[in-house]
């Protein structure tokens, strides 16, 4: 199935500043509660410690460091499945695979980069959304302009040599999961279109690119291979491909997305009790559990609205999104509770501050799940974490506080 991508993109600007009016930011069925005055507390000073990091970063894009195992151009995003490695009985035949073991010698530094940029538009975004100070929108726009602008360094809007394996692929649609990063990217742009300094041609060139990659996503080969996989990789393709079309304002692919939350991801994914049996089953259960559950909370806060409630939404036996946290929360409340195989690696670097936490909390009015978010790390520094955490500024998805 191609879906379609026909319809004109609009563009519309935002009015900058605290918080102030940001209705396209969030969902705007939400008023400012004691809950939401809490995520703000809890996050001013981490945010703005980052968005001065962030203000002393140089641009570094996917054109500062190449492989030469790529089959793509020095402008093409490349990776490597993570968990291949070579064969100790044929060392120079094709790679095999190790569950859950990552390869430490693969190359990611395009994913790292992407991790860079996503964690400084993010911080400096969310700066600019409290303070409406322009110097954070400002430099935002020299690493956006880098990425998707400016011939020398930008990006390819595709992703077709994402988790090559040596010997075997040159790149695969699992390697879509990749850009999970660019979400609080383009959430970002939302937040910072409209501030002191940002030109409107600059931020339509660049939510042009996001319509380009949006399109790629939902009609090349790997884009539907990952859309039809069965656990957290459809997932965070619907996740992201809603981000995405949200940012281009393209309806047809915001609707599909809510019927295949209702109709496939929920009903195919969650057991009656709220677990996510086919991450259990994986090498990694708790880190994948969380994985998933922050996928599917984060597309609930990207597509609920005024006429669309997907954090209310049951299927008709009854499952919903508060299971999924309500059977996740009590392992993240206590660790030493889980009844499962411990993570073969990065165990103990689970838990951290997991959107679905403050999302939840929000949307269900939940103060303890706000309070086990509250003393969480909110800064986590491993790879492997950042990876794997979809949001790490919730600050700009939400619409008011």
């Amino acid at each position: 199935m191609l879906l379609n991508f026909r319809k004109p993109i609009q563009f519309v600007l935002l009015a900058g500043g605290l918080f102030m009016g940001l209705a396209r930011c969030g969902p705007a069925r939400q008023e400012t509660t004691p809950l939401r005055q809490t995520i703000v507390a809890t996050l001013r000073e981490p945010t703005l410690q980052e968005a001065d990091w962030a203000l002393r970063q140089e641009p570094v894009t996917v054109t500062a460091k190449t492989s030469e195992r790529s089959a793509g151009s020095i402008h093409d995003f490349y990776s490597e499945g993570d968990y291949w490695w070579p064969d100790s009985a044929h060392p120079e035949g094709p790679y095999v695979r190790r569950d859950g073991m990552t390869n430490p010698d693969n190359f990611v530094a395009h994913r790292l980069a992407m991790i860079r940029l996503s964690r400084i538009v993010g911080a400096l975004a969310s700066a600019y959304r409290l303070t409406g100070e322009g110097k954070y929108a400002r430099h935002a726009m020299r690493h956006l302009r880098a990425w998707f602008v400016e011939a020398d360094t930008r990006m390819n809007p595709s992703l077709a040599f994402a988790q090559a394996i040596k010997g075997r692929v040159t790149g695969r649609g699992i390697g879509i999961i990749d850009t999970i990063h660019l979400m609080e990217v383009a959430q970002g742009l939302r937040v910072l279109e409209g501030a002191p300094g940002v030109a409107p041609a600059q931020v339509a060139y660049i939510r042009q690119w996001f319509a380009d990659y949006l399109r790629w996503l939902t009609t090349h080969p790997y884009g539907q291979d990952e859309l039809n996989t069965k656990n957290n990789h459809s997932t965070c393709w619907v996740m992201q491909v809603a981000a995405f079309a949200r940012l281009t304002e393209n309806d047809s692919i915001l609707a599909f997305c809510r019927e295949r939350y209702k109709t496939v991801l929920l009903p195919g994914q969650m057991a009656a009790d709220g677990s996510f049996p086919l991450e259990l089953e994986r090498t990694k259960p708790y880190g994948y559990s969380l994985f998933n559950l922050d996928a599917m909370t984060t597309l609930c806060q990207i597509l609920s609205d005024a006429e669309h409630d997907l954090w209310q939404y049951q299927t008709p036996d009854g499952r919903s999104i508060r299971d999924g946290i309500a059977f996740m929360y009590p392992y993240v409340d206590d660790k030493a509770a889980w009844p499962y195989a411990e993570d073969v690696m990065y165990w103990n670097e689970w838990p951290v501050a997991h959107p679905f936490l403050v999302f939840g909390a929000v949307a269900f009015d939940e103060a303890a799940w706000l309070a086990t978010w509250e003393r969480l790390d909110h800064t986590p520094d491993v790879e492997e974490v950042l990876r794997n955490l979809p949001i790490r500024h919730p600050l700009l998805w939400l619409d008011e506080v």
